[in-house]
């Protein structure tokens, strides 16, 4: 005889496909992080009860000596803690190139771009904790493999899509 349904069991196994769809959105999306050298853990997925249709999506990143990841953008808004070592990070919307060391933190806007992400050592490793909100279900992670063109202080990438971003080089 089969135990009924419950209200307790079925939020068990409605957190419990929640959690294999998060980690399976983070771990097959876009970067190729695994490839690059860089290895994305999931720590923790809620749904935003305050804000209706967000998710709050939490990741380690962690970096091999000298690995890096391709330019990516994220669905939604992120916050980033490096916790050890130090990450090489420029966002379109938030100017140059910056090193991170542990402690340090930096956000990056909603639609924009993540033009470098790398471990600043070639020689030790590094991990940083990065906390997502997105649109409910949202592909986390999208390469941006898309040619792009500075045009001063823009970048016009030539894909549907797209709308001109601020470009350091």
């Amino acid at each position: 005889m089969r135990a009924p349904v419950t209200k307790d069991r079925a939020g068990a196994i409605a957190a419990v496909l929640m959690v294999i769809g998060v980690w399976a959105t983070v771990t097959l999306s876009g970067v190729n992080a695994q490839e690059a050298g860089a290895e994305v853990k999931p720590v923790r997925v809620e749904k935003l009860a305050n804000v209706p249709g967000k998710t709050l999506t939490v990741v380690t990143v962690s970096y091999a000596a000298g690995a890096k990841s391709g330019k990516h953008r994220h669905a939604g808004s992120v916050f980033a803690c490096v916790l050890s070592g130090a990450i090489r990070s420029q966002n379109s919307a938030t100017g140059p190139a910056k090193v991170y060391k542990a402690g340090e933190s930096f956000f990056e806007p909603a639609g924009s771009a993540h033009l470098v992400s790398e471990n600043a050592s070639t020689t030790e490793p590094a991990s940083m904790l990065v906390i997502l909100v997105a649109d409910d279900g949202a592909r986390l992670t999208t390469s941006t493999s898309a040619p792009t063109t500075c045009i001063g202080e823009f970048v016009a990438a030539r894909s549907p899509g797209w709308t001109l971003r601020e470009c350091y080089e």
